[in-house]
C-alpha cells in the first residue's frame, strides 16, 4: 500500500484574516527546511503540493534536497472561502473547525470529498504538502471520524497515512502544537 506523508505547510507570513495567500515568515521557512530534512531519509519519490504560496514554499527546500519539482495539486488545497470576506474569514473559519462535515455546506462537503479522493487515488508513495484543515479531513476519513478537527498538526509537521485505493489508513499523526486562527 502506498504510503502518503502529509506534511502542513510552515508558518505564515499573515493570518487567515490579513491576506488571501500569504509566503511563509523566517520561523516557516525554518520548519520547512525540518521537515525536509526529515523526508529527505527517505527514497525520493513524487511531491504533490497545494497552489497556495505557503505550501509551495514549503515543498521548495524537499524539491532542491531531490532535484525535482512539486507537481501543484487543487485537491490538497486549503478548505475554500471564496464567499467569505477577508476580515470574517477567521470566525468563518473557527466555526467550520468546531463543527462536523455532514454540518457543511455542499460546497465544503464536496471539497472534503475532493481531499479524500485525491489522496486514495495516489499510486505510489509520496510527499504532499497541504493545510490544517485538509490534514484533518485526511485523518478523519482514515479513522471514520465526521467531525473537521480531530487533532492540530504542528506546522512542519508530517502525518503518515497509507491507502489501498479505496480508503486511508493513519499510520501516525503529525506532532501537534496549538493553533489560534486569527
Amino acid at each position: 500500500m502506498p504510503r502518503i506523508y502529509i506534511v502542513r505547510h510552515g508558518r505564515a507570513s499573515a493570518s487567515w484574516a490579513e491576506a488571501a495567500d500569504p509566503g511563509l515568515d523566517d520561523q516557516g521557512r525554518a520548519e520547512a527546511e525540518e521537515a525536509a530534512r526529515t523526508l529527505a531519509a527517505l527514497p525520493p519519490m513524487p511531491i504533490l503540493s497545494s497552489p497556495l504560496a505557503r505550501a509551495r514554499e514549503t515543498a521548495a527546500p524537499l524539491e532542491r534536497l531531490w532535484e525535482t519539482h512539486a507537481r501543484i495539486e487543487p485537491g490538497v488545497a486549503e478548505v475554500p472561502s471564496p464567499d467569505i470576506p477577508l476580515d470574517t474569514r477567521g470566525v468563518w473559519l473557527r466555526a467550520l473547525m468546531t463543527g462536523r462535515w455532514s454540518e457543511a455546506d455542499a460546497m465544503r462537503r464536496a471539497w472534503r470529498d475532493s481531499v479524500v479522493a485525491t489522496l486514495v487515488r495516489q499510486p505510489r508513495p509520496c510527499a504532499i504538502f497541504s493545510h490544517f484543515v485538509a490534514i484533518n479531513v485526511a485523518v478523519g476519513a482514515a479513522e471514520g471520524d465526521d467531525r473537521a478537527t480531530l487533532f492540530s498538526p504542528a506546522n512542519g509537521s508530517i502525518t503518515i497515512l497509507e491507502t489501498d485505493g479505496r480508503t486511508l489508513t493513519l499510520i501516525e499523526k503529525g506532532r501537534e502544537a496549538e493553533t489560534v486562527v486569527r
